[in-house]
């Protein structure tokens, strides 16, 4: 029996209408997210000739907004200490507020995602016996990945907070997604 025209694409039709709702759940899932994750700071000056590294936390929280297929967007904002960095010469601690706007592909439960956003940070140093403050606004950037269980995820991620001559932050971090 040989299969027609219109068989093949009645068939064709079947397998689009049932594929189509799971494309289009991977770009709905919008909603407002808390988040909290830690991970490895490292700090950077040249001007005072420091490289230092320490545990560093974020709190977070944002509104992902998913209205394509496949593509996510987001608003966020977070706090993060990247911890109290020293060296011989000295240790530096650093804080920050920070906002981001983030876009991603989303792949059923795995995504990839970058961000791109600003930093208003506090920073008080101490080399030697010489203490110091200061304080600012910088750009911020990111790229990570994620993987979504329900309203839970997970995600890793790298940052670069371009204060003085650069802070990276490396961090694994939990979402609830309401």
């Amino acid at each position: 029996m040989k299969p027609t025209n219109s068989k093949i694409a009645l068939i064709c039709l079947t397998a689009l209408s049932l594929g189509l709702p799971a494309a289009v759940h991977a770009g709905a899932d919008s909603g407002f997210y808390l988040g909290a994750g830690a991970g490895d700071a490292t700090v950077k000056d040249t001007d005072a000739d420091f490289d230092a590294s320490d545990s560093a936390y974020k709190l977070f929280g944002g509104y992902n907004i998913g209205f394509i297929p496949l593509v996510d967007f987001a608003v966020e904002a977070s706090y993060v200490d990247f911890g109290s960095p020293s060296t011989s010469n000295g240790s530096i601690d650093v804080t920050g507020v920070d906002a981001f706007g983030l876009a991603g592909l989303s792949f059923g439960p795995f995504g990839l995602f970058a961000k791109a956003g600003m930093i208003n940070w506090n920073a008080d140093a101490t080399f030697g016996t010489v203490s110091s403050s200061d304080s600012g606004s910088d750009p911020a950037y990111g790229v990570g990945a994620r993987f979504a269980i329900g309203p839970f995820s997970v995600r890793a991620e790298y940052e670069y907070f371009d204060i003085q001559s650069g802070i990276d932050m490396v961090s694994i971090s939990g979402i609830y997604t309401f």
